[in-house]
């Protein structure tokens, strides 16, 4: 195996932010810690609804919820609700004069809400939080601001997490935290169209593996500084996990590589599979799925020939209409 890691499961979170986890550890050590959550946003701000800060009760810091001097507000708020156990609700409005000198591009107001670990916010709620991020699992946090009750749901909420977007449920005080898996993109064929589309993942937040056993096509004289595994692809995504949160594509043109890497990936939840090859080459592919006993409607789930018919010619185009590709799938659904 040809590794930029020690791990192939630790790349998949190696951008995976660490702000409730640190909170968590903080906390445990007697450091007392309070998260920062931007729970709205209108006009410019430059992070996005359901950023996290991480503050201690010396004020070490770990993330951001704004900047300039927003951000030092929310650090001595933070403070103060650390010192009275209870949460706070912070809005910020800037004018377009002022707004560069508090880390805003342009005129807005950003709503913050600042928790307690322990006390508003408990501990045992963050930890199962930051157990379900440990294990690919997505989970929304919600927490009624009015009562002040806090919750965990896994299901529920599905178009919040397919489209990432934290936010408040309609016509309520309610603010649910999508707390996605990374997105990770496996893909089996080190092929020219590899080539391409692993950097282009990577662009659009996808961590990339790939997967040939073939080891004069996944080198890395080839795919330099690439996460590449030598295992037959079923071997290797099994070794990975399958979950809703990753993509598999198919480059081999090959049954004997691709069809156990597809059979694993049909009996798992992945948002998406894609395999290259002509018209004639997937009605194949699905008849040999059929004789293995899956289902019309689980084959259907197979994007093939695979890609945005975008009228691409050559590796680099036919990596666009793949990544476009997965992104409808993810953004809107199959």
């Amino acid at each position: 195996m040809t590794d930029s890691t020690t791990d192939p499961k630790a790349a998949s979170i190696r951008d995976f932010d660490a702000i409730p986890e640190t909170a968590l550890a903080w906390h445990r050590a007697g450091r007392r810690a309070a998260l920062a959550t931007v729970i709205q946003t209108w006009g410019s701000a430059p992070r996005r609804t359901g950023a996290q800060l991480a503050i201690s009760g010396d004020g070490e810091i770990e993330g951001s919820v704004s900047g300039g001097c927003v951000e030092g507000a929310v650090i001595t708020e933070a403070l103060e609700a650390l010192d009275e156990g209870k949460s706070r609700e912070l809005e910020f409005g800037v004018s377009d004069d002022d707004a560069f000198a508090v880390g805003l591009a342009c005129g807005g107001t950003i709503r913050v809400l600042v928790e307690p670990v322990g006390s508003a916010l408990p501990e045992a709620l963050l930890a199962e939080l930051c157990e379900a991020r440990a294990a690919r699992t997505p989970v929304a946090y919600l927490v009624d601001l009015d009562s002040q009750a806090r919750a965990l749901a896994y299901d529920g909420h599905e178009t919040a997490f397919r489209m990432d977007r934290s936010g408040f449920a309609p016509e309520s005080r309610t603010f649910v935290a999508i707390h996605n898996p990374p997105l990770r993109l496996l893909v089996v064929g080190a092929v020219h169209i590899a080539q391409a589309l692993l950097p282009m993942a990577r662009i659009a937040g996808y961590d990339p593996v790939l997967i040939d056993p073939r080891g004069a096509f996944g080198s890395e004289a080839r795919f330099p500084g690439e996460t590449i595994l030598d295992d037959w692809p079923d071997e290797a995504v099994t070794k990975l996990g399958l979950d809703t949160r990753t993509a598999l594509v198919l480059l081999t043109h090959d049954p004997k590589l691709d069809d156990p890497a597809i059979e694993a990936a049909l009996r798992s939840k992945v948002f998406y599979i894609g395999a290259l090859g002509s018209t004639r080459t997937h009605a194949k592919r699905v008849a040999r799925l059929s004789e293995a006993g899956f289902t019309e409607a689980e084959i259907a789930l197979i994007h093939g020939p695979i890609g945005l018919d975008i009228g691409a010619s050559g590796p680099a185009e036919i990596a666009v209409s793949i990544l476009a590709e997965m992104t409808r799938v993810l953004r809107k659904g199959a």
